[in-house]
């Protein structure tokens, strides 16, 4: 099962709302965002959060409940704690930031998450994704050197790749109005799956129905 969801982004006020900060825009979305106690550590902010506290607040949210409303169910195999982690170290050296709580933790490749924007897809689309390439993400790539291992999964928000734009000046620039309305109609979505993913047994009977799930137009 998945112990940590890493949110990668580039610190900085000047990087607020950029496209490669668009995973710190999902966490800051999360419905129980207020939720969160912060503190700042291992080359970052992290916060801790017992699964049965995590489960209320999806419930008390619409995030993920059962049918009458109640929290869902927590698997006996979940981890007693739920780490969020948001590196302060720049993208390129996300994996700094993240080798250091996994190690603490003693948490796994195979029990990270990694959220992050995604050139390849196109803007409002969604995807969960287990191991594979980078795809030219600096923040994977410095990931999957501390862990020495690609294996680990992935919950991509689509940018769209511009044909007539310079990369890095792309992704450092700022979403639209016109974006900034589509991320708001994705992110209630993803907080849900997000929600599943974490309360799952198997994270990979996910990956079909999230391989690449477009859930607004731009």
């Amino acid at each position: 099962m998945i112990q940590l969801v890493a949110f990668l982004g580039n610190y900085g006020r000047e990087y607020e709302k950029t496209r490669h900060n668009v995973a710190w825009q999902f966490e800051s979305a999360l419905p129980f965002a207020d939720k969160l106690s912060w503190q700042s550590k291992f080359k970052g902010n992290y916060t801790a959060i017992e699964p049965e506290q995590l489960a209320s607040w999806c419930a008390q949210t619409g995030v993920l409940a059962k049918k009458d409303g109640s929290p869902v169910i927590i698997p006996e195999e979940m981890p007693s704690k739920i780490y969020f982690l948001k590196p302060e170290t720049y993208m390129n050296l996300s994996g700094e930031s993240i080798i250091e709580l996994a190690n603490f933790y003693k948490i796994k490749p195979e029990e990270t998450l990694v959220v992050h924007d995604e050139l390849e897809l196109p803007l409002g689309t969604v995807s969960f994704k287990w191991s594979g390439g980078l795809g030219g993400h600096n923040g994977l790539r410095s990931t999957k050197q501390v862990f020495g291992t690609a294996d680990f999964w992935r919950l991509r928000f689509g940018l769209t790749k511009p044909t007539d734009k310079d990369i890095a000046s792309y992704v450092l620039g700022k979403f639209t109005e016109d974006q900034q309305i589509i991320l708001s109609q994705i992110f209630p979505q993803a907080a849900t799956l997000l929600a599943k993913v974490l309360f799952s047994k198997d994270p990979s009977k996910f990956l079909q129905e999230w391989s690449k799930k477009k859930l607004a137009a731009e």
